[in-house]
């Protein structure tokens, strides 16, 4: 029983923030209706996680039928998400102005990656095309290098779903004093770009620069990252306050007096392979059996594997096993409407009778629907 128990959702089955968003939704008690393509390739699969926790129905939103039984179920909802490039879902005759006027009320989310107007909107794009125009992939990595793209957390599950989720509480909320609904544009490279915000700031006190491997966040300073153990494993280290700081060096047994400097920029690289040497004469173990829990904000380095079975993960019950697939708990946790996975990802129109049914359509009606291939 999440926060949003009693809130329908009807989402346009699209890839990537779109249905993370969802299961976000989702995992906080939402209800869920996913609309599949009636024709698509694939059922889809259990284990999909970011398909978890809602029901699935086949429509043929070519078909006038198939659109006309999306609007009735858009009609009872208090959500749609979807993520098509702009004008798409216009063209089908399921934009705002459609869906709003058939429900006032309704808080309709646009998920894309440019945005729904300017000159890039049309363009085909992915995660690294967004974070890049924002600025944020330019500020990563090593400097003889191209920057490397870190996974797609940030422009599609940060700067998209992340933003496109508070937009629609946001909406949620106001809707209850205005008894209206309202049109979210969440545009990837917004969301990447209002991240930056810290970094804009630290740039106009001059407490950042755009070179890369140079700042005291991104890996430049030797107090701040990862480094390899003697077993070629990995650690990582945050000491920036001078107390945690004191301590790291404590930890690694380190008198020398230039070390005492710890914001000289000029001598980072000189320390920084220094600290590579120490590092690397205990396994990555050893190092957390000296620093692991203590003030200098050290952790080791997890894979994906390794993550679940860490003590800290396990005793928060951070990754959990839903029938047979690992994966993450719901989060936040709430403290009296503590949210829950409803159900594995469901397969493609697997849910399409029973969700019609629950929504108000009758048997005669399902039968005509189905007879001219609308669903």
């Amino acid at each position: 029983m999440g926060p949003l128990t009693g809130i329908k959702v009807v989402e346009m089955a699209a890839i990537g923030p779109g249905p993370f968003c969802s299961m976000m939704l989702s995992d906080m008690g939402a209800e869920i209706i996913r609309i599949d393509r009636l024709n698509q390739k694939g059922s889809g699969h259990r284990a999909n996680v970011l398909h978890r926790g809602r029901k699935s129905i086949a429509v043929d939103l070519k078909n006038s039928q198939g659109v006309e039984t999306t609007l009735e179920l858009i009609e009872q909802a208090d959500v749609l998400v979807e993520g098509f490039r702009p004008g798409v879902m216009e063209r089908l005759g399921l934009g705002p102005e459609v869906c709003l006027e058939r429900n006032p009320k309704l808080v309709f989310g646009r998920m894309t990656g440019w945005g729904q107007d300017g000159p890039l909107s049309q363009a085909a794009g992915h995660d690294i095309n967004y974070i890049s125009v924002a600025g944020a992939l330019g500020a990563m990595g090593y400097p003889d290098r191209p920057p490397a793209p870190p996974l797609n957390l940030v422009g599609d599950f940060g700067g998209g779903a992340m933003y496109l989720l508070a937009g629609i509480l946001a909406a949620l909320v106001e809707r209850s004093s205005s008894d209206k609904g309202q049109v979210i544009d969440a545009a990837m490279t917004d969301g990447t770009a209002s991240l930056l915000s810290g970094f804009y700031g630290m740039m106009s006190m001059d407490m950042w620069t755009t070179e890369r491997y140079s700042n005291r966040l991104d890996g430049g300073a030797y107090y701040y990252g990862s480094y390899e153990c003697k077993d070629g494993k990995h650690v990582s280290i945050g000491s920036l306050e001078p107390q945690f700081y004191a301590l790291l060096l404590e930890k690694c047994e380190i008198s020398e007096d230039s070390f005492k400097e710890q914001l000289d920029q000029a001598s980072w690289p000189i320390k920084r392979e220094k600290m590579e040497a120490i590092f690397k004469t205990k396994t990555r173990e050893e190092w957390c059996n000296i620093m692991e829990g203590s003030d200098v904000c050290f952790a080791p380095v997890l894979d994906l594997s390794e993550a679940p079975d860490h003590p800290h993960n396990k005793a928060r019950k951070t990754y959990l096993d839903f029938q047979g697939v690992t994966q993450p708990a719901p989060a936040p946790r709430f403290s009296r409407t503590q949210g829950t996975i409803q159900s594995p990802a469901a397969l493609v129109g697997e849910h399409t009778d029973e969700v019609l049914t629950a929504w108000g359509f009758s048997e005669g009606k399902i039968a005509e629907l189905k007879k001219n291939g609308a669903i």
